[in-house]
């Protein structure tokens, strides 16, 4: 029976992002995901809280890799360096490889003002964690906050810019052309 096959997981995500697709995300139920992977519904609910959290699996994953990277930049960077330089290696680890995943989540998110809301809550949350571990360098306010939220802001830039691609550039270097955009910007140039 198919609902013993391994990667559940993978398969929920997999099901709700053509169920999205097709039906739109208000449409879809948990059921139907579950059904569509080949489990019950009550395995659904192992997973994931709700039917939102199929697209925001892992953030917390994410934070702390994130968090980790940043922790462990070199201490003559300067803040803004170190939060680029951090978004940039994470990126190349985490999303690279889930490039079709991200672009299909993305588009999910675009057509609903609830995910959107929540998208926007979950890079407050990282800008508020990177800010943390600025403050723990040594950073004093306002330049942790502002490096902090700077560097997500990049982040979010680089990633719609990124996902709407072609594939021929990666998250990385997108990252590092944003940021590059934001010191000319900050220089006035």
């Amino acid at each position: 029976m198919s609902r013993w096959k391994p990667d559940a997981l993978g398969r929920l995500q997999e099901a709700a992002l053509e169920l999205y697709g097709e039906r739109g995300f208000e449409q879809t139920t948990a059921a139907q995901i579950a059904e569509r992977a080949g489990l019950t519904e009550r395995t659904f609910f192992r997973y994931f809280a709700d039917k939102r959290e199929v697209l925001f699996a892992g953030s917390a994953e994410f934070q702390d890799f994130l968090v980790g990277k940043l922790e462990a930049a070199p201490a003559s960077s300067s803040p803004m360096e170190a939060v680029i330089s951090a978004l940039r290696q994470v990126s190349d680890g985490y999303f690279e490889e889930r490039r079709s995943f991200a672009q299909r989540r993305h588009e999910v998110i675009l057509a609903n003002k609830e995910l959107q809301e929540r998208e926007l809550i979950k890079l407050a949350t990282l800008a508020a964690a990177l800010a943390d571990v600025l403050r723990g360098r040594g950073v004093a306010d306002p330049a942790a906050e502002l490096a902090a939220e700077a560097g997500i802001t990049v982040f979010r830039v680089a990633f719609e810019r990124w996902v709407a691609g072609r594939g021929d550039v990666t998250l990385s270097d997108t990252i590092a052309r944003y940021a590059g955009e934001l010191d000319a910007v900050t220089a006035g140039r």
